[in-house]
């Protein structure tokens, strides 16, 4: 195993004892990555971010089920981003319906993966999320296209210039603020200044909400996989 002080830390909430444990050992099995606390509830992984202890220090990412006993994970989400804004949170759960799927991101969620995923995938989306992109499964980020896109409210001017505007697509496409810069020729802090930006003028406080925003107002081209 990779030195653990280098490793992305990972956080499980799920209350599936078998499914949990088995995830959990993968994933420490895993180079880069550590996922040292697994909890049942959303309830108390609340309560060891709220302790001022080396220990609870928020993880990078946390992998995050629905139905969960008390609060569910999508319920939870808006407290998550409060206590831990640079926490990135991935929906892992075996709901796709499509309004588990279109809450969790507006609340949000910075990917939505499905427990079918290896274990491979998951890792893959662990490290996506980690980096700041947003890993969505190919088959939900067509639905939640195909959602928003049915919706169709009145689009609205938000005064984004070509720059931001282009900024924006690629956030919607999954990449990362290191890989958007690469794209545009750009340098890394330009680029994540030009992200604050379109954050401020479309008034959403995460990449998630931006996704979401921009996609159910048609602000961005929707593009086939």
């Amino acid at each position: 195993m990779a030195d653990s002080t280098k490793a992305l830390t990972v956080w499980l909430v799920e209350d599936h004892k078998t499914y949990g444990e088995r995830l959990m050992r993968a994933l420490n099995r895993l180079e880069g990555i550590r996922c040292p606390q697994r909890f049942t509830a959303c309830e108390d992984a609340l309560a060891a971010l709220a302790v001022p202890a080396t220990s609870s220090e928020p993880p990078q990412v946390l992998l995050l089920d629905v139905e969960l006993p008390g609060l569910s994970g999508i319920e939870a989400l808006p407290q998550f981003r409060q206590m831990a804004p640079r926490t990135a949170l991935v929906i892992l759960t075996v709901f796709e319906d499509d309004d588990k799927i279109f809450r969790a991101i507006c609340a949000g969620a910075t990917g939505y993966m499905l427990k079918t995923a290896s274990v491979e995938d998951i890792a893959a989306a662990i490290r996506t999320a980690a980096a700041g992109g947003s890993p969505i499964n190919p088959t939900i980020a067509r639905r939640v296209l195909e959602m928003f896109s049915k919706a169709n409210p009145p689009q609205r001017d938000y005064h984004l210039t070509p720059r931001e505007q282009e900024i924006l697509q690629l956030l919607v496409q999954g990449h990362t603020i290191k890989e958007a810069a690469a794209h545009l020729g750009i340098g890394y802090y330009t680029a994540d200044e030009y992200i604050r930006t379109v954050y401020e003028k479309l008034q959403v406080r995460s990449r998630g909400s931006a996704i979401a925003k921009a996609v159910r107002e048609g602000l961005v081209e929707k593009r086939e996989n």
